[in-house]
Order: C-alpha cells, then sequence, then structure tokens
C-alpha cells in the first residue's frame, strides 16, 4: 500500500475518566478504537494531550508492520482532525524511521 493512500481510521472518540495518565485499570477497559495502534493497544488518544503524545512516540513503538503504522497515522489524523490538532506530516514515513524490533 502506497505512503499517500491511508487507510479508513479505525479511531473512534472515547473519553476516558480521567486527564492525563490513564490508570493500567481504565486503559484496559478503552475499546481498541481508542488507540492509535488497535492491536497493539498503543497510544490510547482519549483527548487533545493524548493525540499529540501519540504523535510524538509514534516512531518509539515496536512490533508494528507498515500495514499497523499507516492505520495508526491514519487514526492520528483523525483524532487530530477532532480535536483541533494541526498536523504538518502528509505521511507516517516522513515523520522518520521506525524502530527495530
Amino acid at each position: 500500500m502506497s505512503d499517500h493512500v491511508q487507510p479508513k481510521p479505525t479511531w473512534r472518540i472515547c473519553h476516558a475518566p480521567a486527564h492525563g495518565r490513564i490508570p493500567a485499570a481504565e486503559r484496559d477497559a478503552l475499546p481498541a478504537t481508542a488507540f492509535a495502534f488497535p492491536r497493539l493497544r498503543k497510544e490510547p488518544m482519549t483527548d487533545a494531550a493524548h493525540v499529540r503524545d501519540a504523535l510524538a512516540r509514534f516512531n518509539q513503538v515496536t512490533g508494528a508492520t507498515d500495514a499497523e503504522r499507516q492505520e495508526a497515522f491514519s487514526n492520528i489524523q483523525e483524532a487530530a482532525r477532532h480535536f483541533g490538532i494541526q498536523m504538518r506530516g502528509t505521511g507516517w514515513r516522513r515523520s522518520g524511521s521506525p524502530p527495530r524490533s
């Protein structure tokens, strides 16, 4: 799949009861659709701060395939639009190389 063809985002708004750090029990209760990386359950995006964190930590996530990175970037774009965050990048490959597993 090309870097220019983004998959349909799977992210859906999900409000966590607390702002800031999400306690483990609350994080575990979030649906997969609340995460940038749904299968890995990495980078929850329940508010604007968490969307910014997901974008900043995108290249630190290990164990994700290229397809999952494309999905995650699409999810981050969708969450950023929802929370009014402007993103500079247009594709996940432009934001740097993924870490080695």
